[in-house]
């Protein structure tokens, strides 16, 4: 890592003023390969200047895709002359992104063919490609491994029944965007239905697809012969909204942040208004402030929709080192989610990670086996320390930590935040922010 990727802040300062959220990171970039689904225009509104949209462009412009900013904030893609990646694309493009593999569906359908990506994004956990594989199988789709790659093959995608060992938002999404035009229909079962896969169902029903979405986790799509183009505005970032709730809470701030949606956040605003946050919601968004003087302790269990969502967790936990008693968290979607926990127990914070839940925790929650509990007893005085972003929600939960802890804190690493945050240090400065030096 170079040195110059850092930034350093001075905290004890509350964060005031208001930030304006684009498009979600988990969603633009999938509304970008649901374009490869059609030779027309798809133009995409409220796309933010973060990593994986760049990513994204780049492929896109390799395989002969137009990619134009109309506007700023505005793409218009055009896949009219795609044409197949080679492998040194894939290898160029997208070591960081787990996105490119989504294009595997589109691609089968325009060449019969599609080479699998090695999977990129955050070290959180393994993310296999089995899930893909096998629902891409089911679709009709031959696959080949080698040292170097995977191959698909088809002589065209067909309807199945499709039932997932779990309900992956990236198998979900790859069911989706290879069965819109297959033969025949899908049923999709134990699919995730987080609010950024129906975003992406919304995209595709302008462009054309017919799909729906039944209570019990099971999307049925009904193959059509083609695609049009489209207009969409990707929605608000929810993750992004979280990261900022929790900025508010922990500094003793209070931030606007204009876009925000209060019904994908339903989960989340509970939790926060049980440590002790506040917020009021209108119709440009949503204030977050510390509501009570003294902060709760809280138990967190995550989970897919319509539970609390993952990415939710890192800056939460920050939060939960300035609240009264022991607060439990426990992670059950990624293994390797806590990587963050011993800087933060450099700081000053008191923190200890269990493999398994302690008996105590277990006979509160006993729901299923827990992969990895956090129990974090507050409240605990934060110094400024020297640290290392290992992946994208941790790097900003480090930013939280820094702007809570006395004193001047260092994160190297920075620059991994461009994936999710777009212009966060000009955000941060509109807030108020005392920073120090930024070298990226």
């Amino acid at each position: 890592m170079a040195s110059a990727d850092l930034i350093r802040l001075r905290g004890g300062k509350p964060l005031i003023g208001e930030i304006h959220l684009r498009g979600a990171k988990n969603t633009v970039p999938k509304n970008m390969v649901a374009a490869l689904l059609t030779d027309e225009p798809v133009i995409i509104r409220d796309v933010p200047k973060i990593e994986d949209v760049d990513i994204m462009s780049r492929l896109f412009m390799r395989m002969g895709v137009e990619v134009e900013e109309v506007r700023p904030g505005t793409l218009q893609i055009v896949a009219k002359k795609i044409k197949l990646p080679t492998r040194n694309d894939l290898v160029d493009i997208t070591g960081r992104s787990r996105i490119p593999i989504l294009t595997a569906g589109p691609l089968l359908h325009r060449f019969g063919r599609a080479l699998v990506p090695k999977l990129g994004g955050c070290n959180i956990g393994p993310r296999p490609v089995d899930f893909h594989v096998k629902a891409l199988r089911e679709l009709g789709a031959d696959y080949d491994e080698n040292e170097e790659n995977g191959v698909f093959k088809t002589k065209g995608l067909r309807g199945a029944k499709i039932i997932l060992e779990y309900p992956s938002v990236g198998a979900t999404e790859q069911v989706i965007l290879s069965s819109v035009l297959a033969d025949g229909q899908t049923e999709l079962h134990n699919a995730a239905v987080e609010p950024e896969i129906m975003d992406l169902i919304t995209l595709l029903q302008k462009m054309g697809a017919i799909i729906s979405v039944d209570t019990d986790r099971t999307i049925y799509v009904e193959g059509v012969k083609k695609l049009s183009g489209a207009t969409h505005s990707g929605m608000p970032d929810r993750n992004e909204t979280a990261s900022w709730a929790c900025a508010a809470l922990g500094t003793n701030g209070r931030i606007l942040v204009r876009g925000a949606d209060q019904l994908g956040m339903m989960t989340f605003l509970n939790k926060y208004r049980q440590i002790g946050g506040g917020f009021d919601v209108n119709r440009d968004g949503i204030t977050f402030y510390r509501e009570k003087e003294k902060l709760s302790s809280i138990t967190v269990e995550t989970d897919v929709h319509p539970g609390f969502m993952t990415d939710w967790q890192q800056p939460l936990v920050v939060v939960l080192t300035q609240a009264e008693g022991r607060s439990v968290v426990h992670e059950t979607v990624y293994p390797s989610r806590f990587g963050y926990i011993e800087e933060l127990n450099k700081m000053g914070a008191k923190i200890k990670l269990f493999e398994e839940s302690p008996e105590m925790i277990k006979s509160k929650f006993g729901k299923r086996n827990y992969r990895q509990s956090a129990q974090i007893d507050g409240p605990t005085k934060l110094h400024g320390s020297e640290m290392t972003v290992p992946d994208l929600r941790a790097g900003f939960s480090y930013i939280v930590a820094a702007l809570i802890a006395d004193g001047e804190s260092t994160i190297h690493g920075f620059s991994v935040l461009q994936r999710g945050y777009e212009h966060l240090v000009a955000k941060l400065q509109s807030l108020e922010a005392e920073i120090i030096e930024v070298k990226v």
